[in-house]
């Protein structure tokens, strides 16, 4: 009997990768790939990357699922409009990351003539117009509707704001010949989040236009499908491991870090609520599945950006490096942002690097407690997601895969005393994709669930030891 194989695809912005999985073993048959060539055909970096697999394996297996992603071109490029700032604006912000998106620009209260100008001439890939609860505000996304549509918007609009209004809303996008599709409200009712419709439309949308836009449909008949952007297919993967199948257990709430040249990406899957009694949630609730981009920690395009970040001084006494040496490295990769590290000290400069981008990015994407004074005397309130009772941390990305100090890098997302109020992993088992096995596992997770969950339990790996666990006097946990 033939064993079911499935070809994965991932058109990125430099490389078009694949990987060939055996489904029954649910392991890696092969890995290619190939230049993108999605700015002339994309069936040329194709080629070449399927040359590249079919060299390893001697001759290409008749596949039996052939399934694509992409962040091609810079990804999935958005811009949401909400009404405020802290709540309908941010929960459309929040589904737009969780789809995959890039996100562009984030916009609240009513727009002017100049600001749909500006907007129009960011040309993004998709807009998001949310605004006002279902019964609540309709003027504003109304009048939203309105300077967009005059702006002449070049994209499709995605209308996940006041139900009341969206068909009306809609109707203006429409008699200005702009694409426009409805979903569900992203807050239906104050202090409520609801983003996986406006996930869903943004994901068909995706499929529909943008794959055209980016090229990639030039080489539709030789895949089933462009399914999702990769980012969304690496949360996706994330999803499945943490909810499990009738085949395998579910891992539970876990967090992904995507180390990357340009961003540091944080996914959580999980609920974030309280852990400990006596605690008041506050502010807008956060998405079981959350995405977070930090597009000034990328390990090369914002090299310099990160030390700021963290300050030059502490910079240096945690790398070991005097500030002089630290400028002539930040200066290298400047002059050269496809730069590798070709000796030790290079390396250990970009694993201080990389320690300092995730720790931050971590920072910024878990909840904190504030004590607060009230009537009653201090409460703690707490705002965000509280990640410290998670027990899996997955790190993926180049520098976490091939460097020398993934176990390092990745301690970086641990609870820190210094800094209690972040509610950060306490005692998690830190793992790492080597096999950049996530985006395959998500693309499998509805056309073969438990095949992508054997492959990623046979490709994602424990790390070792955790380094910061002496400081905190237990073992990691296992």
């Amino acid at each position: 009997m033939t064993a079911e194989t499935a070809l994965l695809i991932d058109f990125g912005s430099t490389y078009t990768k694949l990987r060939a999985i055996d489904l029954d073993a649910g392991t890696i048959l092969g890995a290619g790939q190939g230049p993108s060539t999605v700015t002339s055909d994309v069936n040329v970096g194709l080629d070449a990357a399927l040359c590249d697999l079919e060299k390893q394996l001697g001759v290409l297996p008749d596949f039996t699922h052939r399934l694509a992603s992409s962040s091609a071109a810079g990804g999935l490029a958005m811009i949401t409009v909400g009404l405020v700032k802290e709540l309908t604006a941010e929960a459309a912000r929040l589904a737009a990351l969780g789809a995959g998106a890039k996100l562009i620009g984030a916009h609240a209260y009513k727009l002017t003539e100049k600001d749909a100008a500006a907007i129009a001439a960011q040309a993004p890939d998709i807009l998001l117009l949310a605004g006002g609860t279902d019964g609540g505000n309709e003027e504003t996304i109304r009048w939203n509707a309105e300077k967009l549509a005059a702006a002449k918007l070049g994209c499709p609009v995605i209308v996940a704001g006041n139900r009341v209004a969206a068909d009306d809303v809609a109707d203006t996008f429409r008699d200005a010949g702009i694409d426009v599709r409805i979903c569900g409200n992203v807050m239906p009712e104050f202090n409520v989040l609801d983003v996986e419709p406006a996930r869903a439309a943004i994901r068909d949308v995706f499929i529909e236009r943008i794959v055209h836009a980016k090229g990639i449909d030039k080489a539709e008949a030789r895949f089933d499908a462009v399914l999702m952007p990769t980012p969304a297919a690496v949360m996706e993967g994330a999803r499945l491991l943490a909810e499990g199948s009738d085949a395998y257990p579910a891992q539970g709430p876990l967090i992904v870090v995507d180390v990357g040249g340009a961003t540091t990406d944080i996914h959580s899957i999980a609920d974030g609520e309280a852990t400990e009694g006596g605690v008041i949630q506050y502010g807008l609730p956060e998405p079981y599945a959350k995405r977070t981009v930090e597009g000034d920690l990328g390990m090369r395009h914002n090299a310099r950006t990160i030390v700021e970040t963290v300050g030059l001084e502490n910079f240096a006494d945690e790398s070991g490096f005097d500030a002089e040496t630290i400028e002539s490295f930040l200066a290298a990769i400047e002059a050269d942002v496809e730069r590798l590290p070709s000796n030790d000290d290079e390396t250990r400069f970009d694993t201080a690097l990389a320690c300092a981008a995730v720790g931050r990015a971590m920072v910024r994407h878990a909840g904190r407690i504030e004590i607060k004074q009230s009537v009653t005397g201090p409460v703690t309130v707490q705002y965000g997601k509280d990640l410290t009772k998670i027990e899996t941390v997955i790190g993926t990305g180049g520098v976490l895969v091939h460097g020398d100090a993934p176990d390092e890098i990745l301690s970086a997302v641990l609870f820190d005393p210094a800094e209690a109020a972040s509610l950060r992993p306490k005692r998690p088992k830190l793992m790492i994709d080597s096999a950049y096995a996530l985006y395959a596992v998500g693309l499998l997770a509805g056309v073969a669930p438990d095949a992508a969950l054997r492959f990623a339990h046979n490709n994602i790996a424990a790390a070792a030891a955790n380094p910061k666990d002496e400081h905190h006097g237990h073992s990691p946990a296992a």
